[in-house]
């Protein structure tokens, strides 16, 4: 059973405490999990958005060992950075984890179908599983762990799919950590369905935003001669999804043609996330510390112009425009209000019942893995194409 979880900072995200109280309580633990330095690399980028990085050299092969953080303000962009840590960390496969191998059983576990397998991927072999819980009822149910873990190196059994970090997350209460991890899937559908069928969605406007965070935001960009445009990429379960691109018009550097994805009930937060994620690729791009950096050399190489026709479908004007303020804040006081919420929402994506699994570790900071079968995932894993990106929808 939930636990409500009041939700008490809701300025630039909402948490159960303010991040200067959950940085309090984070520094504490950096060592425990081989974080060996976090810096702030801000300065690098002129647009000046806090931007910070963490460094944990002993990560899993297969894993990258420096985690981005961001945020309107330095400790956010911290807490950002070292909570991204900590979420990969807990995510890595440790000696007390237990697991059941048996092949699958509908009575007892999640049909590794509906997590949307690549083509010609049976799941008809011994696999390995581990517990987890319904986020509706609450019922114990087995998950493949190649769902949970990452990354995922088990050589005993066979693997579904490459694992990755959709619905990975963090905070100061399970519930806020699941509520989060819910937000991130559906974020990766609704970026999912817009990559796969490349539609002309509405553009955002801002000017007449009262959130200060947001205001100040784009004028940073501004200042800076940099480009950025919010498109509503909202999906059929109507929970607000926002996308942000943006060019550099002084550099025309094709590696900073970025981009930022943020979803939430409150349509700001969604907004903050997708702008401030712009910059953080961006810093990262220019730092060139995180290992998936090397796509920049690729980028540069294809030019200015061509990955700008690549990529259209973030450049086509819109004929219809929605101010931020008139989208509506759907949230509530509490997670466990949020969560329940959203599940009702899910129905509308014709999505039953979501999961997750306690990953939370002897650092006692809650982390966890949410699974939503049905919800697409191709903006991650261009492999896994599900019902809702068929040919008969329009997607080949």
């Amino acid at each position: 059973m939930l636990n409500e979880s009041q939700i008490k900072y809701k300025k630039s995200t909402h948490r159960t405490q303010s991040p200067e109280d959950t940085l309090h309580d984070i520094e504490k633990i950096t060592k425990d999990i081989g974080l060996t330095r976090t810096s702030n690399i801000t300065h690098l980028d002129r647009i000046k958005i806090p931007v910070f990085t963490s460094v944990r050299p002993m990560a899993e092969e297969g894993a990258v060992s420096v985690y981005a953080g961001k945020g309107p303000n330095e400790t956010h962009a911290k807490v950002s950075s070292i909570m991204e840590a900590i979420e990969r960390y807990s995510a890595e496969i440790q000696d007390s984890d237990k697991f059941i191998n048996q092949k699958y059983n509908p009575e007892t576990s999640l049909d590794p179908e509906s997590l949307i397998l690549p083509k010609d991927i049976y799941h008809d072999d011994t696999l390995e599983w581990t517990k987890g819980y319904s986020i509706k009822t609450g019922a114990e149910i087995l998950i493949p762990a190649n769902a949970v873990y990452h990354p995922y190196n088990s050589s005993d059994v066979k693997h579904l799919f490459y694992s990755n970090t959709n619905g990975l997350a963090s905070g100061n209460t399970i519930e806020e950590a699941i509520f989060h991890g819910m937000m991130e899937v559906i974020e990766r559908d609704a970026w999912s369905l817009f990559e796969a069928f490349r539609k002309v969605k509405p553009e955002i406007i801002c000017d007449n935003t009262q959130n200060e965070y947001i205001q100040e935001l784009l004028k940073k960009f501004s200042d800076a001669n940099v480009s950025i445009k919010l498109i509503d990429l909202t999906s059929d379960n109507q929970i607000p999804t926002i996308g942000a691109v943006s060019e550099d018009l002084t550099l025309k550097d094709p590696a900073l043609l970025t981009l930022g994805i943020g979803t939430h009930l409150d349509p700001t937060i969604a907004a903050i996330r997708a702008i401030t994620e712009v910059a953080q690729s961006r810093a990262t791009q220019i730092h060139g510390t995180r290992e998936d950096t090397t796509r920049a050399n690729l980028l540069r190489n294809a030019g200015y112009d061509r990955m700008k026709r690549l990529n259209k479908h973030w450049f086509m004007q819109s004929d219809k425009q929605i101010n931020l303020e008139d989208m509506p804040n759907m949230s509530h006081d509490t997670f466990r209000e949020n969560i329940e919420f959203t599940m009702k929402q899910l129905e509308k994506s014709d999505v039953n019942d979501a999961y997750y699994v306690d990953l939370t570790r002897d650092i006692k900071i809650p982390v966890v893995r949410v699974i939503i079968p049905g919800m697409e995932l191709y903006s991650v894993d261009t492999m896994r194409i599900g019902e809702r990106l068929r040919p008969e929808n329009g997607f080949y």
